[in-house]
């Protein structure tokens, strides 16, 4: 049997359907968001997924989809771990524009090196900004050197290997299969390394939310596969949605 891990960015939340940038504004999801999530718990069932252990991150719009899915999948009972490091990209200063206007603004190239670039980071949030993570309880045990004020893909990339490497990846070994529900670019991250995308063709990946996005392992932890589960135009169509988020 394959050993399988389930990569699922969050359902629609409520900055997603304002088109904001929301980075780690601690946003709840649509109704569209967990009607997706639904649907996806419900997708994973019908495929017959039992997870051994799911992970997300601190932010809700992961963590209720994570409640969502795991409740159509009648698997609430499993363990499952959060961590800071699974966070969205932290995208600074535009935490809350509005991402057309901000094209309309600044220009749709630039909008597109912020969102889709693997090293060009926003403007950074000041110090004493109220947004700054530091004054946010959740994060009180992470050093303030780690704690970001904006990212590039690379450094979210820094923050998010190391719980991949050290603490999901291993877990396989222990059970066949993984449930990971977090976000757009924090898992965008991931898949670059599975997949040995190059820096500047990570640009084109965009995720879509809530489908869930499978792949496989062998014995060895080794990845030997993977794909979208449910139709691939309407796969399609969602991943060029996202990408056309940013322009004017």
């Amino acid at each position: 049997m394959k050993k399988k891990i389930v990569l699922l960015r969050h359902g629609e939340s409520e900055w997603n359907r304002e088109n904001r940038f929301t980075g780690w504004t601690d946003v709840d999801l649509s109704d569209r968001g967990r009607a997706e999530a639904k649907q996806a718990g419900e997708l994973l069932r019908r495929e017959g997924f039992r997870f051994g252990k799911a992970y997300t991150s601190y932010l809700k719009r992961a963590v209720k989809t994570l409640d969502i899915v795991l409740d159509a999948l009648d698997q609430d009972w499993i363990e499952a771990a959060k961590s800071w490091r699974l966070n969205e990209k932290h995208y600074g200063a535009l935490q809350g524009l509005n991402k057309r206007e901000t094209a309309e603004r600044y220009g749709e190239e630039q909008v597109y090196l912020w969102r889709r670039s693997y090293d060009t980071a926003p403007d950074p949030l000041a110090a004493d900004d109220p947004r700054n993570p530091r004054r946010d309880p959740r994060y009180a045990g992470v050093p303030d050197a780690e704690l970001p004020l904006t990212e590039s893909l690379a450094q979210t990339v820094r923050r998010t290997l190391p719980y991949w490497q050290c603490e999901i990846l291993p877990q396989l070994a222990r059970c066949d299969e993984l449930l990971v529900v977090a976000h757009g670019n924090s898992l965008r991250g991931i898949v670059k390394h599975l997949k040995g995308i190059g820096d500047e063709a990570i640009a084109e990946l965009n995720l879509p939310t809530a489908m869930p996005y499978v792949f496989e392992f062998d014995e060895g932890l080794g990845c030997t596969g993977d794909y979208f589960l449910g139709d691939p135009e309407k796969v399609a169509a969602a991943m060029a949605a996202v990408a056309a988020q940013g322009k004017k």
